[in-house]
């Protein structure tokens, strides 16, 4: 009898990518083993996301982009870039339920199977410096209030990264070289928080 190896499919921009670091540190890869060494069978996670891509770039990218028709999980991580770029917040609410939908799709309607993560604080960055972090940091809490109450409309798991994203205004071990993405560091607590969720 043949063991059924999971499926992971990863959506999202540079953070799912993980800009700046090797592939296996990034958080997709660090769940995935995480996961194996749980003693679950795990295919290598399937990442489909680009750097300085917003919430319609993504959609229409899974519009016009044959994946395969279903996953046993999916992540999202969607947004900094509709906030960076000063985009209409509603039309990101719009593209995030769109995405949300897709995703729970994805897994033959499996809603707790997908698991949606917060925007990161990019203002706790040097990126920053010359801005105005508090407008900054609202305009990501909106972000977030509308990716949380979508994720509880559709009953999707969501993850807050956020909180752990600002501890790198103090601690800059948790940056990339870059210092604008995350380290192997910050992506281990995201997926260790992912892993906790899926194992159930």
């Amino acid at each position: 009898m043949s063991t059924h190896i999971n499926s992971f499919l990863c959506l999202g921009d540079s953070y799912t990518i993980g800009e700046s670091v090797p592939l296996h540190e990034g958080f997709p890869y660090q769940t995935t083993q995480l996961l194996r060494s749980a003693g679950l069978h795990f295919h290598a996670p399937e990442i489909v996301a680009q750097t300085g891509w917003t919430s319609f770039e993504l959609a229409d990218h899974l519009i016009n982009w044959k994946l395969n028709s279903t996953y046993d999980y999916v992540s999202l991580l969607i947004g900094v870039n509709n906030q960076y770029r000063g985009l209409a917040i509603t039309d990101f609410a719009n593209d995030f339920e769109f995405l949300v939908k897709k995703a729970i799709h994805f897994t033959n309607n499996k809603a707790d199977h997908v698991v949606v993560l917060s925007i990161p604080d990019w203002t706790a960055t040097a990126f920053a410096k010359q801005q105005n972090k508090n407008v900054l940091s609202k305009e990501i809490d909106a972000y977030n209030e509308i990716c949380k109450t979508i994720s509880a409309k559709f009953h999707v798991q969501y993850i807050d990264i956020t909180t752990d994203s600002r501890l790198a205004k103090t601690d800059t071990s948790l940056l990339a070289i870059d210092h604008l993405h995350y380290s192997a560091k910050a992506y281990a607590i995201w997926a260790k928080k992912i892993f906790n969720i899926l194992k159930k």
